[in-house]
């Protein structure tokens, strides 16, 4: 249901049962201030420009890329940040799914209520744009065929209210991917390298690859090409600083995926061992025995009635 943001009175917040998304483009002297909070949370992602928020006695600036989440029941504002000659940003008040604390939790303020996501990478930010879009979208969703189509980001149109079950699930759940998103791409305050300290960016990026895709046709001058490095270099640097060489590490990551296809799906063993990148199912069937002590149909039987083989992490004694 799209209201305008007239409707909203600056320090009153949305209840706590509905979702509302907007997004505006403000100018200095803009300031929001809640003494009493709000029951629900409140969501911001940073186009263009810089604003500041606080939430009790922690306070941020948020520049584009910045995701910043208030939690209920603290006191909270939000303004233009000093300086800035605008502040562009979509905002979202709801209720937090209790999944999303995993991923804002690294980026949590001294004093709890306030987190901070910084510096979501360029990669990402495009997809989040389109989450937001999408959910502006679908909060006005009413339940009928095809619905309204996501606005360019130049032209977000009013506020949107999610009043139908339907509209809201579809709404969190493109707030969801928001989350998710720029929790898992941005560096928490204060972490240390994902892989250890002092792997390159460049070996932690393509163990990431590896990670996200494992059934993929990977070679090292694939993966190499992705991070701009010469074959020859980045099976160096990825034996030297993650101790295995990269096509070692892809079939780990094979094996792995090929287990849990066993373990959650009905699918035939040459199908596990196509969709986890195996060429040959008989190479696969010898080199699971080998990881896992069981081949790959007993490894199944035995994980659906509670056996030893598929408990095991290595090889089979």
């Amino acid at each position: 249901m799209p209201v305008n943001a007239g409707d909203l009175p600056g320090a009153a917040a949305p209840p706590p049962g509905l979702l509302t998304v907007g997004y505006f483009d403000e100018r200095p002297g803009y300031a929001v201030g809640r003494p009493r909070g709000a029951d629900s949370w409140l969501f911001t992602w940073t186009v263009a420009g810089a604003g500041r928020l606080r939430q009790g006695p922690d306070e941020t600036a948020a520049g584009p890329g910045d995701l910043v989440a208030l939690g209920p029941r603290a006191p909270h504002g939000y303004a233009v940040d000093e300086g800035a000659e605008r502040w562009a940003f979509w905002w979202v008040h709801c209720q937090a799914r209790p999944a999303w604390a995993g991923w804002l939790r690294p980026h949590r303020s001294a004093g709890g209520g306030l987190y901070a996501v910084r510096g979501v990478p360029e990669f990402a930010r495009g997809r989040i744009a389109a989450a937001f879009a999408r959910m502006a979208a679908d909060a006005r969703w009413s339940g009928e065929a095809p619905g309204p189509a996501p606005r360019p980001a130049e032209a977000p149109g009013p506020v949107a209210v999610a009043h139908g079950s339907a509209a809201r699930e579809l709404a969190l759940g493109a707030l969801e991917e928001v989350v998710v998103l720029a929790g898992s791409t941005a560096r928490a305050p204060g972490a240390g390298p994902v892989a250890g300290d002092g792997v390159d960016p460049r070996v932690r990026r393509v163990a990431a690859l590896i990670a996200a895709d494992p059934g993929a046709p990977h070679t090292v001058a694939s993966l190499a090409a992705r991070v701009a490095l010469s074959p020859s270099r980045l099976a160096h640097l990825f034996a030297e600083q993650l101790g295995q060489p990269p096509m070692r590490a892809l079939r780990e990551a094979r094996l792995r995926h090929a287990a849990r296809l066993l373990e959650v799906t009905d699918l035939s063993v040459a199908r596990v061992a196509a969709s986890a990148g195996f060429a040959s199912a008989f190479h696969f069937s010898r080199v699971f025995r080998e990881r896992y002590g069981a081949p790959p149909g007993a490894y199944r039987v035995d994980r659906a009635g509670g056996g030893s083989p598929g408990d095991r992490d290595g090889p089979g004694v």
